[in-house]
């Protein structure tokens, strides 16, 4: 019979460098992933939609022309909530991508042992600007969307959703950001 510690922590491997390592590459994984939806709802066109109809996105209002059968876009009237939402989400895929950036400079000149602080903390500020924005846009819509004629008969599109789903994982990987540790294989 083997002589086992008498306390559980002790009996515990210590984690290695492969688990940083593979870790490492989930959080990156996560963070592009993240990245390319917070764009793609940054820049599609779908915020609103009206029957298939009528599309409404940050930036454009489009029709579908049944004669031609296609699209007919045309830019939105702005007002102070739009501009607001507008400016939160470019300022969301910014941060994220800074913090994207930072981060892979981080990983070829920090020492080892050392936290991606600077790289969470950017994406964190990136997952509240997406939060605000959407909040806004929530609770704003009847004025963002004052050309409408039918606005109650419209529902939020893809890209709105896309941009809330975004919230939670930016926030969770500026979490896991600021609890990754550099190791020597990293």
């Amino acid at each position: 019979m083997p002589n086992y510690p008498k306390n559980e922590a002790l009996r515990k491997q210590p984690q290695g460098p492969a688990t940083m390592v593979l870790l490492l590459m989930m959080v990156t994984v996560l963070h592009l992933v993240t990245l390319a939806i917070l764009f793609i709802a940054t820049m599609e066109k779908s915020w609103w939609t009206l029957d298939n109809v009528e599309n409404v996105d940050l930036w454009h209002k489009c029709m579908y022309d049944n004669n031609t059968e296609t699209w007919l876009c045309a830019s939105v009237k702005e007002n102070e909530w739009l501009q607001s939402v507008q400016a939160l989400m470019v300022l969301s895929v910014v941060f994220s991508s800074m913090s994207f950036l930072v981060f892979l400079g981080q990983l070829f000149t920090m020492s080892r042992g050392g936290l991606f602080y600077f790289t969470g903390f950017c994406q964190i500020l990136a997952g509240l600007a997406a939060f605000a924005a959407v909040l806004i846009y929530t609770f704003q819509r009847e004025l963002i969307l004052q050309e409408l004629k039918e606005l109650s008969k419209g529902r939020f599109g893809y890209c709105f959703i896309l941009a809330w789903v975004c919230v939670p994982l930016l926030i969770c990987s500026g979490v896991l950001y600021v609890h990754l540790r550099k190791t020597d294989k990293s």
